[in-house]
């Protein structure tokens, strides 16, 4: 698979101090969707700033399908398209006739304009309303709209920043079914940042991660989720109708003698209780459950329910970005 971004040693500081890029080494495939997720402040935007030649790194390289974009910027500019965050189409005219400045500024020949704005319409299932003014359009269909106008060149890279910010599911899901059908259409690479974990998560075909000016992970969704090595098994303990567990009525001290072990078994690496219910955090759900079954069946335990959660893209996200999940202790980060 052909490389559409390609980018070595990347650094960016303002103002002589602030380094907002420290030596970024990233590649993205041709016609693949790629999400970079990261804390606020950590480099996303300035990244996608440099990529898309609205500012110039200060030392390192970037291409976009072999063109430097600091040398090359004028041939980069016409092979991506963008989408910022901020509206980028004019409320008080209509669809098509916001396609059609974008047209123009595009320099899309008057003898196909016609169409190309139609084919646009068409990708982002805009049709029925072309004619209407864009004030009168929903979140989704003005964000659809933007995209539209991107996509007019039918560009080989296309760059959102947060493209879904915003808006309620049915439109996050109506703008991504547009763009997944467009990049199966015309092989076009998407280049996106987001804060919705579970978009990346469904979208993606890879994702990196980058904190602090550096890319700290890279790989699709699933083998980011696999790389914690860690899922939780929760265990609801038995009610004896007072509000206390069976257990702890008829074995005094019994949380001590069963934490103890179940912390000493293998692939346990942590235990805890709370209001009734254990938690405990493994490498590997099925092979340690029956042991831990065994071990609260022999302290004479009882159970109502068990529930076994998966490490989710929002649990990649807090331990590569340094931050920490509600319990603090999943991670060990503190």
């Amino acid at each position: 698979m052909a490389c559409a971004i390609d980018i070595k040693q990347l650094t960016k500081v303002y103002d002589g101090k602030v380094k907002a890029l420290n030596g970024v080494d990233l590649t993205v495939e041709e016609a693949s969707i790629f999400a970079l997720l990261g804390p606020n402040g950590s480099g996303k935007t300035t990244l996608m700033r440099i990529l898309t030649t609205q500012i110039q790194p200060t030392t390192g390289l970037a291409f976009a399908f072999r063109y430097d974009v600091v040398k090359d910027d004028d041939e980069v500019r016409k092979i991506i398209g963008y989408v910022p965050q901020e509206m980028s189409v004019w409320t008080d005219i209509t669809g098509y006739e916001n396609l059609l400045i974008y047209a123009k500024i595009y320099g899309v020949s008057s003898a196909c304009r016609t169409k190309v704005i139609r084919d646009a319409l068409q990708n982002m299932g805009l049709e029925d309303v072309a004619d209407d003014l864009v004030k009168r359009y929903s979140g989704g269909m003005i964000r659809r709209l933007e995209i539209a106008c991107a996509l007019l060149v039918k560009p080989k890279i296309l760059f959102l920043d947060e493209p879904t910010l915003g808006l309620d599911p049915s439109a996050r899901k109506a703008v991504w079914e547009s763009l997944r059908s467009f990049k199966r259409e015309y092989g076009t690479t998407v280049f996106f940042n987001t804060h919705y974990m579970d978009e990346a998560d469904m979208y993606s075909d890879e994702v990196a991660i980058i904190n602090r000016g550096r890319i700290v992970k890279t790989g699709t969704a699933s083998e980011l989720k696999r790389s914690l090595h860690s899922e939780i098994i929760s265990f609801r303990l038995a009610n004896d109708g007072t509000g206390s567990s069976c257990a702890a009525a008829a074995f005094p001290g019994w949380e001590v003698d069963a934490l103890t072990k179940v912390r000493a078994l293998n692939l346990v690496e942590d235990a805890s209780i709370h209001n009734g219910i254990l938690d405990v955090t493994v490498e590997n759900g099925e092979v340690a459950m029956p042991l831990i079954m065994e071990v609260l069946m022999g302290e004479g335990i009882s159970l109502e329910w068990i529930r076994e959660t998966k490490p989710t893209l929002d649990d990649v996200f807090l331990k590569y970005a340094g931050m920490r999940d509600r319990s603090g202790y999943r991670y060990g980060i503190k």
